[in-house]
């Protein structure tokens, strides 16, 4: 048997309370109000916070934000609203009605915690949508609603859906529920399990770069997954991220990056021993400036690369050196400070609220 979640758990007895008040207040508020049933108060107040919201674009962090937005859409149509039309009648009940505020204000607190997590949740824009990984002719797209578009022959995002897209965006719970994409070729790959998934990324993904220091990072994340009580909710180690997308003449490419699930920020590891990275070869025969000449040509490659990174994608990246590189236990506890999903910092409170100070919402 799957163990429960106990921030759900909680949140759900949060819920379990605001609808035994929601019942405790519905007598009194018909009474005031005039309004003849619960269905009839739910279709005139309840059900209209879509119409009040732009739930598509809006971050919504608590549900007093929630009851905020809420209050000012419907301000906002009654006031654009002819004196027959229900908007301007609806918002007098409302502000005459104490009982009425107090029952609205309530449902709205359980609607948000219903929905808390598709609602407070950061949507990616439709360019940051897609990511693609890997290298020429073994590269692949990871997207959250992906459909194949045949007309153009390529894969894209139902934009409609992304914002009920359920999983945490870019966690392995994602790539679990989409698959990965194969450019220009309606086929994907697809995944029963995290162990799978991870199987794939540790020996097909980052085997084929040919990285030891990068193999070693990604068995060592997969550990790390597999040891955690929740591994579908653990943000994507994610190889190879293709600078130019799926073109197949990329200008870069990414060691690893994580993208933060809730926020959308994102941070890159780029391992930079000199041997690849730094070293000269046919040098003999060659001044010392003309050495000093290729050696700086180098140098400002590498540092074109990330600034063009952070200038195109938002991505800003962490360099290990050979002497980062010798302690492998310290790089992946600085990527590890990446592999906690925000969202539990949200839901914590209500263990605070009934387990340490024994409060009711």
């Amino acid at each position: 048997m799957a163990k429960r979640d106990p921030e759900k758990t909680a949140r759900n007895r949060v819920i379990n309370g605001l609808t035994g008040q929601l019942r405790d207040l519905l007598p009194d508020v018909l009474s005031e109000t005039g309004i003849s049933s619960e269905h009839s108060l739910h279709g005139i107040y309840g059900g209209k916070f879509a119409d009040y919201i732009d739930i598509k674009n809006e971050v919504i962090q608590s549900p007093e934000h929630f009851i905020a937005l809420y209050l000012e859409g419907l301000q906002k149509k009654a006031a654009v609203s002819g004196p027959a039309a229900s908007h301007p009648q609806n918002l007098e009940l409302l502000l005459r009605s104490p009982t009425l505020q107090e029952y609205l204000f309530t449902f709205l607190k359980r609607t948000y915690l219903r929905n808390l997590e598709a609602l407070s949740k950061k949507r990616p824009s439709v360019e940051e949508a897609a990511v693609w990984i890997g290298q020429n002719n073994a590269d692949y797209g990871l997207l959250i609603t992906p459909r194949f578009n045949p007309r153009k022959g390529q894969w894209e995002n139902d934009k409609s859906e992304i914002r009920h897209f359920a999983p945490l965006y870019w966690s392995i719970g994602h790539v679990l529920e989409t698959g990965l994409v194969i450019p220009r070729r309606d086929e994907r790959i697809t995944f029963r399990s995290s162990e799978e998934y991870l199987d794939f990324f540790l020996n097909v993904l980052v085997r084929n770069s040919g990285s030891k220091y990068e193999y070693a990072l990604a068995n060592t994340y997969r550990d790390y997954v597999l040891s955690t009580p929740e591994p579908h909710r653990v943000p994507l180690l994610i190889p190879e991220f293709r600078y130019e997308g799926m073109s197949a003449s990329h200008k870069y490419r990414l060691d690893f990056t994580i993208i933060d699930p809730l926020e959308l920020t994102k941070i890159g590891f780029e391992l930079s021993p000199w041997s690849s990275h730094g070293y000269l070869s046919k040098v003999k025969g060659l001044t010392q400036a003309e050495i000093n000449s290729m050696a700086q040509n180098n140098f400002e490659r590498e540092m074109r690369k990330h600034k063009d990174f952070f200038r195109k994608h938002g991505i800003f990246v962490l360099i290990y050196t050979d002497s980062d590189l010798a302690n492998l236990t310290q790089v992946f506890a600085d990527m590890k400070k990446y592999l906690e999903p925000k969202s539990r910092r949200i839901q914590l409170r209500f263990h605070i609220i009934h387990d340490i100070l024994g409060r009711r919402i």
